[in-house]
């Protein structure tokens, strides 16, 4: 079961990326960990840094995907942001959260893009 989890989350960012290449987002880093957690792309968008978090599902058993960005999930997504803003000296470029939520299907995959999905979460 996990590491079908984890196909489905690879195969996710892996549209994720193309569809942004296609919307002439610069994908700057895929999969940034640090002590907080992991991001799944930043980007750029003109001169925007963009925290990107990739949400995927095969079936709708467990919602719709970006039901799954939870306030808690949003807290830590701002702290791994914060940490990738610090650690790359980009504390004075404008930031914001995007999700982008993909319902897989062998018919065609349906991508749906969030753009400031939430703003920085504290707490």
């Amino acid at each position: 079961m996990k590491s079908d989890n984890k196909k489905t989350g690879k195969t996710g960012e892996d549209i994720a990326t193309a569809f942004l290449r296609k919307k002439r987002y610069k994908i700057i880093e895929r999969n940034y960990k640090c002590v907080f957690g992991e991001i799944d792309i930043v980007a750029r968008d003109m001169s925007d840094i963009v925290f990107i978090e990739v949400k995927s599902r095969k079936s709708k058993d467990f919602g719709e995907p970006e039901d799954a960005v939870t306030l808690n999930k949003q807290r830590k997504i701002s702290k791994v942001a914060l940490n990738y803003l610090k650690e790359k000296n980009l504390d004075d470029h404008k930031a914001r959260f995007d999700v982008i939520a993909i319902k897989l299907s062998t018919e065609g995959n349906i991508v749906k893009h969030i753009k400031n999905a939430f703003e920085l979460a504290w707490g």
